[in-house]
């Protein structure tokens, strides 16, 4: 399988305080690798994978479900945990969806949650035709690409498979009753104009999260791909500043610099 241009996954070994990045859904670590390089350039040690069936074709995305997407990224959390005193969990889309099941199930392993624009419900009629359709059609039209700013583009599949669009809903039932479980502090960066992704999954997360320490912030200039989009830099600051704010020796250790 040839991993398509920009899609290959980033770590990055820097100090005790690590950082793990989960894409979205048929898209890949290209969308998140801007945000993943300037923690790793703030001496945070730094992981964004490559989830299985995703950043190579969608043929090979057919066969996968969630319980394959979910496993690679506890892998990664766990791998981050043998070497950092902490670990915050950070994800756009479908990753937010991975990012909360992972403060959910692993408690005070992650010290704090970032998610951007958060998935957690299939939408729309197409959705009820799910159980159904991924018998008769193999696949549907891209869900990548939902950027405000010129010249910006995300690598992703043009298609969808269905099969694996089904699982994608198992995956949201689960997150869903899991949310009361989520406790660690979370800041939730929104789109108010989504074309992917409703408010209402914003609003659901923060209605149902057991969280006290939560900060809600609305990325006005942006579309869904917000971490590649004009409020990107606003994203990096303040997950920045809140990882600074919980674990305090970040950017005092290393040899990082800005940029």
């Amino acid at each position: 399988m040839t991993v398509l241009p920009g899609a290959e996954p980033f770590r990055h070994d820097g100090g005790g305080t690590g950082v793990l990045l989960c894409h979205g859904f048929t898209g890949s670590p290209q969308s998140l690798r801007p945000w993943a390089d300037f923690l790793a350039a703030r001496g945070l040690t730094v992981s964004l994978p490559l989830l299985p069936g995703h950043g190579t074709r969608w043929q090979d995305m057919e066969p996968t479900g969630w319980q394959d997407w979910y496993a690679e990224v506890d892998r990664e959390l766990h791998a981050l945990r043998d070497r950092c005193a902490r670990v915050f969990v950070l994800g756009m889309s479908m990753g937010g969806a991975l990012a909360l099941r992972l403060a959910a199930q692993h408690g005070d392993a992650v010290s704090g949650i970032v998610v951007v624009n958060p998935a957690i419900a299939l939408h729309g009629a197409a959705s009820k035709a799910l159980p159904v359709a991924r018998h008769l059609v193999r696949t549907t039209k891209g869900l990548v690409g939902d950027i405000a700013k010129e010249g910006a583009f995300e690598v992703g599949y043009e298609r969808v498979p269905l099969r694996a669009a089904y699982s994608l809903g198992h995956l949201f039932k689960v997150v869903d009753a899991d949310l009361p479980q989520v406790t660690q502090p979370l800041v939730l960066l929104h789109s108010p104009e989504d074309h992917v992704v409703p408010p209402s999954d914003s609003a659901r997360v923060l209605g149902r999260v057991s969280s006290t320490d939560v900060t809600e912030i609305l990325l006005e200039q942006s579309y869904h791909v917000a971490t590649l989009d004009h409020d990107a830099d606003r994203i990096f600051e303040e997950s920045l500043a809140f990882i600074g704010r919980l674990a305090p020796s970040v950017g005092k250790e290393g040899t990082a610099t800005g940029g």
